[in-house]
């Protein structure tokens, strides 16, 4: 595709215009296995068939096999991961200088229950699914423009369309790439493989099959993953050939049709409704004449004598890998399907048909169901649900279509089965077919599916949450975060957000906005968060209007809001790939989370954001058809029941999303988003969705040592790493590191959390992966983020972990804070004032001297080693300069006057063991420890002599082990001091 250059000027975005995009590298695009001649059998070979007759009718066997023709059964496997930027931000954060200054008269509001359950369910309509959010256009800071570097290619559709879908192989680069229904995959082979074919092969993978990895981690298989490219059915026609083209139709976010076509412009030979769940792959015929083939190879077909149903004739094919098929001819005009055994890889019609050919596999035991749903098919799927109080239920609504007689039947994954209501659970069969990376699937009776949910998180918002709202601080965990959350609330925002990615942007923004929430609803800093509140409304402002250094366009190519980085730069892979549409409920979902956040503190600014955040949700979740803008539920998917972060690249192995958690916060984030604007239906959702994901993540993404769902051999990796339709790689995309894979799904640590990792999963990742000290190994941000979590079951070693005086800011993800992970041990943890009064003590006193002196232009702090000389100084009551020089860690016992403990001189706490965070030895605590010692000083800085020291020696005493102070405390015996100090004026 050739494309000509974008003008530089940002103006230019309201304009239609071309771009230069180098051509987009596919990740790991399907390759066809090249045969020689002597590998396949031609379609116009003829061989010697016996006919017997069986039981059923009447069986057609073929011959061996000519020699080196072998079934083909291995297909290709992708074991490769292409990389990608760390999602961590991880660039060093600078103490602010400046601390804010608390605002006097404070405006913003605590948390309230702004929607009570009952006023909820009043509110929303009975099927939550039914309104669209808005079908208004977007803002106008956001320009449009029609052009985007992925065409949109064979797809036949006018409006917008979605880009994160199941079908996405039959449209995206080559066409070659295997779509992945559940539980077959299908693939358009293009001519190639070993059947040569221009039809729709279908494959399904055993257990047998898969391809497991080597062992890496807790005695677990890196991977596993099934073949691609195996071509156990190909459902053709006659008519098919090189100049065959593959169009898409009728899309929409649960369904596809694809078309084949003899050339363009041709007539449709055989067009093939998708349906997410589909037991039979169902061919339409108006008149062609279709071809069954293969590259397992036959080894008989038998016409079953008694047809199952009016007008349907059924075949049973016996494969030579064992495995047996049936196919269906469903005439609805002219004959009935008659097929003609011509070789080991084909099966042709004798006449035209006019009517449906259904290829489905026999998992042994089910031809009487199959032939009760013989000749029906779904054509598309609505939704519906509903959420009243802390329950809700869903509908999967198939369309029907077919035969009059019989049920139509689909496949359910376990998280569906699970959560069945009786009706559902009434109809489902005994009849189960493995899936691809889900499962046993179960087969289903019936038009519609209703599954129920009855832990619905009402009652989550803001605060900490494990199960429970947890808002209440003790004092002593206020006294010790306020510092903290201080100097995180004074960082510089915009700096921290006028990012080049919107993913960046983000994270940054909601860690400023839970900063801010924690300061006024938990700390009690009304007039501190104010402060906070007003720098965090202009950084969010930059994005609202539109002024970040990529701003977002509105194409209409696809339908949706993406970042300009692409159309700019010409790199296909800029902020992860926004602009392709990969992780926009990632990237959206910080942004709409920070919104949430502002609009409860201020309820003015909601108004004039309403539509600029109201439209990054229609991006992501737009729940109705009705909204023209944005294609339905772009990332979250119904069927599997978590999203797929994967946009508009090409994959041999479908679609994928990496990180389980931040799906969970996007649905989280719409959900505070609909609670303080007051959109119930929007609450009710993203609710469901939570409540979903919840079930889908244990089933398919977390690993209880019980989890009944994934092969044992993969399970002890406790998570999935990277989920893809068609295999699970227990890796990321940035980094092989255990750290990166577990923290992944960890990322962000808050309120649903506790919802989708269960206590008892957490316990087990730990025990597998952090526990006896290996956390502490690790010297980056995964370490943070794993000690936060494990405050769910542990609040006492997570608190401890974030309040020591040995912290490292290193060890904080650009993306969070110090100041809520401690909020978030704290609240969780019914902690003890006696655990937190090593960090209140020092914070405290760290907090009344920042508000003595908001700017920070502290002393150098310099670290002295025990059992140095050092000369301590300090200015007395009389304005006398004072020195002492003596032994770091001396032992003068108490003082002249018989009080304190001076037994470790120059350790920033008192004595050797007293409270003090970290063991410290700094020359500005030695100096204090000297001159309180032979002044009897006592009211820290109030002391007429030492008060001065005192001050000098606070940020010592709070960041002194981070610099690299901390040392072990000697043991020496009590030694007065000989000499006295020297005061001059």
């Amino acid at each position: 595709m050739k494309f000509t250059t974008v003008c530089a000027s940002l103006l230019c975005l309201g304009q239609a215009n071309s771009f230069a995009v180098p051509p987009l590298q596919p990740r790991q695009q399907f390759k066809a296995e090249v045969f020689s001649t002597d590998e396949i059998i031609p379609t116009d070979r003829t061989v010697k068939i016996e006919s017997t007759p069986v039981p059923t009718g009447t069986q057609e066997v073929l011959p061996d096999l000519p020699d080196g023709v072998a079934p083909q059964t291995t297909g290709t496997v992708y074991t490769e991961i292409s990389s990608r930027r760390n999602p961590l931000l991880t660039s060093s954060i600078s103490e602010p200088r400046k601390l804010l200054t608390a605002v006097a008269s404070p405006t913003l509001e605590a948390y309230g229950a702004e929607m009570t359950t009952v006023d909820m369910d009043k509110r929303q309509s009975a099927d939550i699914f039914a309104n669209p959010i808005g079908t208004n256009g977007p803002p106008s800071q956001i320009p449009r423009r029609s052009d985007h570097p992925v065409s949109r290619g064979t797809i036949v559709k006018n409006g917008v369309l979605s880009t994160n879908k199941f079908y996405a192989g039959f449209h995206l680069g080559s066409q070659t790439d295997p779509i992945y229904p559940f539980p077959y995959a299908l693939q358009w082979p293009r001519g190639g493989g070993v059947a040569r074919s221009w039809g729709i092969s279908i494959s399904h993978s055993e257990e047998r099959q898969r391809v497991f990895g080597p062992e890496k981690f807790n005695g677990a298989a890196e991977y596993y993953l099934n073949p691609v490219g195996i071509q156990s059915m190909i459902l053709s026609a006659v008519e098919l050939g090189p100049a065959t083209v593959m169009q898409v139709e009728d899309v929409t976010a649960f369904s596809a049709r694809a078309v084949l076509r003899p050339s363009a412009g041709a007539a449709p030979a055989v067009s093939f409704p998708l349906v997410q769940g589909m037991p039979y792959v169902t061919g339409q015929f108006t008149g062609g004449r279709p071809m069954i083939q293969t590259g397992v190879f036959f080894r008989s077909m038998t016409r079953v004598q008694n047809d199952p149903k009016s007008g349907v004739a059924k075949y049973n094919f016996l494969l030579e890998d064992g495995t047996t098929w049936i196919v269906y001819g469903y005439a609805t005009s002219g004959s009935m399907l008659d097929l003609q055994l011509v070789n080991q890889g084909l099966a042709q019609s004798r006449n035209s048909f006019t009517g449906v050919v259904q290829i489905v596999k026999n998992p042994g035991g089910a031809d009487g169901v199959l032939d009760y749903g013989a000749g029906i098919y779904p054509t598309g799927v609505r939704l519906s649900g509903s959420v009243t109080g802390s329950s809700g239920s869903y509908s999967l609504n198939f369309n029907r279509a077919g035969h009059i007689q019989g049920n139509l039947y689909m496949y359910a994954l376990p998280h569906h089965v699970e959560s069945f209501n009786s009706d559902t659970a009434g109809r489902t069969q005994n009849i189960r077919l493995v899936t691809l990376t889900k499962g046993q699937a179960r087969l289903v009776r019936g038009n519609s599916w209703t599954m129920l949910e009855n832990s619905i998180p009402t009652g989550m918002d803001f605060a900490p949450w494990d199960g429970t709202t947890k808002r209440t601080l003790s004092s002593a965990a206020k006294s010790a975060i306020l510092p903290i959350a201080r100097s995180d609330i004074s960082q510089n925002m915009d700096v921290q957000s006028n990012l080049d990615s919107m993913y960046f942007s983000g994270k940054a923004l909601a860690k400023f906005a839970q900063i801010v929430y924690l300061t006024n609803d938990l700390l009690g800093d009304a007039g501190l968060a104010q402060a906070g509140l007003n720098n965090l409304k202009a950084a969010f402002n930059r994005f609202a209007s539109n002024r970040q250094k990529y701003p977002l366009v509105y194409e209409s190519a696809w339908g949706g809001v993406v970042s300009s980085a692409s159309y700019t730069t010409g790199d296909a892979n800029a902020d992860f790939g926004n602009a392709y549409y990969n992780d926009h409920h990632f990237h959206y979902g910080y942004h709409i989370l920070a919104a949430a956040y502002i609009g409860q503190l201020d309820r003015n600014w909601i108004s004039a954001n309403r539509d600029y955040v109201n439209m990054l949700v229609r991006d992501v979740a737009n729940p109705s058809t009705s909204d023209t803008w944005f294609p339905q539920w772009r990332n979250f998917d119904w069927y599997h029941g978590h999203s797929w972060a994967h946009g508009l690249y090409p994959s041999a192995d479908g679609k994928n999303q990496e990180s389980s958690s931040e799906d969970a916060m996007a649905a989280y984030a719409i959900k505070m988003w609909g609670t303080v604007t007051g959109d119930a239906a929007m609450v009710a959702r993203a609710n469901l969705m939570l409540a979903v994901q919840t079930r889908s993540f244990r089933n398919y993404y977390y690993y209880e040592n019980n989890n009944p769902t994934q092969p044992a051999r993969f399970t002890g990796n406790k998570v999935a790493g990277i989920l893809f339709e068609n295999k699970i790689h227990h890796t990321t995309f940035f980094s092989p590191d255990i750290e990166a894979i577990q923290g992944i799904h960890m990322i962000p640590v808050h309120g649903p959390t506790a919802l989708v990792r269960s206590k008892n999963f957490i316990r087990e990742e730990w025990d597998a992966f952090f526990s006896n000290g290996r956390v502490d190994r690790f010297d980056n941000p995964w370490k943070g983020i794993a000690y936060a979590q494990y405050a769910l079951v542990n609040p006492q070693a997570a608190w401890s972990f974030f309040a020591s005086g040995s912290f490292q800011d290193r060890w904080i993800d650009g993306g969070a804070s110090r100041s809520w992970y401690m909020a978030y041990a704290a609240a969780l943890g019914d902690l003890p004032d006696d655990m937190m009064l090593q960090a209140s003590l020092a914070l405290a006193a760290l907090a009344s001297f920042v508000c003595a002196s908001p700017v920070l232009d502290k002393r150098a702090i310099s670290c002295v080693s025990a059992g140095a000389t050092a000369t301590a100084r300090w200015t007395d009551a009389a304005g006398k300069t004072c020195t002492f020089t003596g032994i770091v860690g001396s032992n003068f016992g108490a003082s002249p006057s018989g009080s304190g403990d001076y037994s470790c001189n120059g350790r920033c706490g008192a004595g050797c063991s007293g409270t003090a965070l970290g063991n410290a030895y700094t020359l500005d605590c030695f100096s204090h420890d000297i001159c309180s010692y032979f002044n009897n000083a006592s009211g820290g800085a109030s002391d007429p002599n030492c008060g001065a020291a005192f001050n000098s020696a606070i940020d010592d005493t709070a960041f002194g082990a981070v610099r690299g102070c901390g040392q072990t405390n000697p043991n020496n015996d009590v030694s007065k001091p000989s000499n006295q100090p020297v005061c001059v004026s």
